[in-house]
């Protein structure tokens, strides 16, 4: 598989982890009584401050996943994939960063930090979009 493809397996996986740790989180809530199954707001600030932010990490995954995946699936079909492979695992591996520190901390650094991330992830993107616009 090429790095491109990878990294979109990579991304499509990570969101899907986050999901993972919502329904777990939440299942612990019901299973030990604390809430009903039918009680929990989406954003997940009802349930605490780390919810909120898996919510919110989770949220910025899917936001952003269709973007990258329609750049990645453009040079795999059209066969250019070589313009992509190169940056395609340093945008996962910022995307992975940026929701790790989102969960970890809301301090000024770490909002700094998870800002950087998501600047790489950007600027990824716009050089995965010139290459495959103008190739």
């Amino acid at each position: 598989m090429s790095p491109s493809a990878t990294a979109l397996a990579g991304f499509a996986a990570w969101t899907l982890t986050l999901v993972l740790m919502i329904g777990l989180y939440r299942t612990y809530f019901v299973i030990t009584g604390k809430r009903a199954s039918n009680q929990f707001d989406p954003g997940g600030a009802d349930v605490s401050e780390f919810a909120r932010r898996l919510c919110r990490a989770h949220a910025n995954c899917y936001e952003n996943l269709p973007i990258f995946g329609a750049l990645i699936a453009v040079a795999l079909i059209t066969g250019q994939s070589a313009l992509t492979d190169g940056l395609a695992l340093w945008f996962l591996a910022a995307r992975i960063g940026q929701s790790a520190v989102h969960l970890l901390s809301t301090s000024p650094a770490a909002v700094n930090a998870r800002f950087a991330f998501y600047l790489v992830q950007w600027m990824v993107m716009a050089v995965m979009a010139v290459r495959l616009l103008t190739a």
